[in-house]
């Protein structure tokens, strides 16, 4: 099963977990300091907010699978289209395990394709090797110097 990724940079995570969760009719299925994350069945979605100090709006979107096969042919697919893909094994993000492959769409949208496989105690741990010079982890753009840290998938 696939289901759609959503995650959101927000100023006020108090502020729009209530919002979100008011909207949603459900309370999120992870909430940490700087994170929280709804696992909704109607409509499938894995929605995501984060205020870790990105710029407030759509960080990214993604497809999270159940299972590392369709991890695979979503990639490939990807590959196929003539894009180049960042893949990443066993990446700590986003309080999770999982394993990834990211790409940008014509307009420079980025998007995650995932399947995860366990939980994290941190936001993000792994050393993430740069996708190309001036992209971050998770393809998020590399800030200028004084400027506060991307959110991370």
């Amino acid at each position: 099963m696939k289901r759609l990724h959503v995650h959101v940079s927000v100023e006020d995570l108090e502020r729009s977990r209530q919002f979100y969760t008011t909207l949603f009719g459900a309370s999120p299925s992870v909430v940490k300091d700087d994170y929280a994350k709804w696992q909704l069945d109607d409509p499938k979605v894995n929605f995501a907010i984060s205020a870790r100090g990105g710029a407030p709006g759509v960080d990214h979107l993604g497809i999270h699978v159940d299972e590392g096969a369709e991890l695979v042919q979503l990639a490939g697919r990807l590959k196929a289209a003539g894009e180049t893909t960042f893949d990443q094994e066993a990446a700590t993000c986003c309080y999770a395990r999982s394993d990834k492959s990211w790409v940008s769409d014509p307009s420079g949208l980025r998007w995650e394709t995932f399947h995860t496989f366990g939980e994290a105690t941190t936001y993000g741990e792994d050393d993430v090797p740069a996708m190309t010079e001036g992209e971050a982890c998770c393809g998020a753009p590399t800030p200028a110097p004084a400027a506060p840290a991307p959110a991370c998938c």
